[in-house]
């Protein structure tokens, strides 16, 4: 069985087939750089370096792009708080994410494109918008004229009255109809730069368009974010997109389900947050990247201490379980490369099910009593193939257990352990057995 995956745009899964049979191209939204990211923001960046991992492991070349908006109101509002320039607050809150984004397991996309960098592409986007009717200027600012598009609301699946009524629309007497949105801001406050329009910075929703089709033209295969952003974000986008290119920007659309606090929505304006960087050390980056990859992605996750504990003991056995088998592998020389193909495959066949990571779990700890029976009954052959084929999974779902190898040292000192003890040198085997514990090693 093939990948796949729930395309929110059809509201089915699907088959997934990209554009090209060897190469996915992935858009993700980034953050908005004006604070530091919480845990429930932490999902999506975990979720889609999984699903560029699973890609990769697959056997696809994976062109993984998720951007820096580096422009926004909440940006300007911090350096005049804070009497810093846009630049210099983006830049530290830009750093403190790439410190979060490491902490939770994740490596950094391939295209990082920064809204900044791209304001002369988007001035032309937006003139050739109100060229060709789709956007209209008034006293400064540029709006989208949502009527124009026949299919506005197919991503969100509703018809333009009720986006209407349910839209969280400023009240702005200046536009056409309550739907159309910004494409250009007139601003007299904060960064601006030069337009035909006169002063101003672009609309989000213009931004990402814009950056997407400048790295991707009309290949997109996946654009993703947080559930959140269907709509207006991603409508928005897709509507841009449709009225230019006479095309849609993506033929799979994935939304990932919010990481609520104690049954509610995380809010760093209300304060009920915990952010990533107040986590206490490295294993607590790996809890949550466990506790967020094994839920269903499109679900709302309630985070509480009782689910972290629950699955604090399941990483801690995962660890004991696998460093155990390493070292004991290690010491006997007896390591392999070779995998178990029905674990893996079974391990294919869930993922391939739309991400079916409850039974991916099931199987995780099957392997673990596997490597635990076999280590106990000295099938060592066995243990060597049940481990590497753990570790396998474990690497493509990023989840580091932090169980290296023994340095030469260790292992000697292990190797003098073992001998003490078939020797029945009870006190030398001590001595060594206390080397290994402050090593960390037992």
């Amino acid at each position: 069985m093939g990948l796949k995956i729930y395309n929110s745009l059809s509201n089915k899964v699907e088959e997934f087939i990209p554009n090209d049979s060897k190469v996915v191209n992935m858009y993700v939204c980034g953050p908005t750089v004006y604070n530091y990211i919480h845990i429930g923001n932490a999902r999506p960046v975990i979720f889609y370096d999984m699903l560029r991992r699973y890609l990769e492991f697959l056997g696809y070349k994976v062109n993984y792009a998720s951007n820096i908006t580096d422009v926004d109101d909440k940006i300007i509002n911090k350096a005049i708080d804070t009497n810093k320039t846009e630049a210099q607050v983006a830049q530290f809150f830009e750093d403190a994410y790439w410190n979060a984004v490491t902490k939770v397991g994740s490596k950094k996309p391939d295209l990082i494109p920064h809204a900044t960098a791209y304001i002369d592409e988007m001035i032309k986007f937006i003139n050739e918008l109100i060229e060709k009717g789709y956007a209209y200027e008034i006293d400064g600012d540029v709006f989208f004229r949502v009527s124009k598009v026949e299919d506005y609301g197919c991503l969100s699946n509703q018809v333009s009255e009720d986006l209407e009524s349910g839209a969280r629309i400023q009240v702005n007497n200046k536009k056409e109809s309550p739907l159309d949105f910004a494409l250009w801001k007139k601003t007299d406050k904060g960064i601006k730069w030069d337009s035909p329009f006169g002063a101003g910075r672009p609309g989000w929703h213009t931004e990402c368009v814009v950056m997407n089709h400048k790295l991707f033209n009309t290949s997109l295969d996946i654009h993703g974010g947080g559930m959140d952003l269907k709509f207006p974000h991603h409508e928005n986008e897709i509507a841009q997109f449709e009225a230019l290119y006479k095309t849609h920007l993506a033929k799979y659309w994935i939304h990932v389900g919010r990481l609520d606090l104690d049954g509610e929505k995380m809010s760093k304006s209300l304060g009920n947050v915990i952010y990533v960087k107040d986590l206490n050390d490295k294993e607590d980056g790996m809890i949550l990247r466990s506790l967020i990859l094994f839920a269903p992605y499109r679900s709302i996750i309630s985070y509480s201490e009782d689910l972290k504990n629950q699955y604090k003991k399941e990483y801690e056995k995962w660890q004991r379980a696998y460093k155990q088998a390493l070292y004991t592998l290690q010491y006997l020389d007896l390591l392999t490369e070779e995998i178990d193909e029905n674990d893996i495959s079974e391990f294919k066949n869930q993922m391939n099910d739309d991400f079916n990571v409850q039974n991916v779990l099931t199987l995780i700890n099957t392997i673990i009593k596997s490597m635990n029976t076999t280590l106990r009954s000295k099938d060592y052959k066995n243990l060597a193939i049940k481990t590497n084929t753990f570790k396998t999974i474990m690497d493509v779902l990023g989840i580091n257990l932090f169980v290296d190898k023994m340095s030469d040292e260790n292992l000697l000192n292990y190797r003098k352990w073992q001998e003490a003890r078939d020797n029945k040198d009870f006190e030398t085997a001590d001595i060594y057995r206390n080397k290994l514990v402050e090593a960390g090693i037992l």
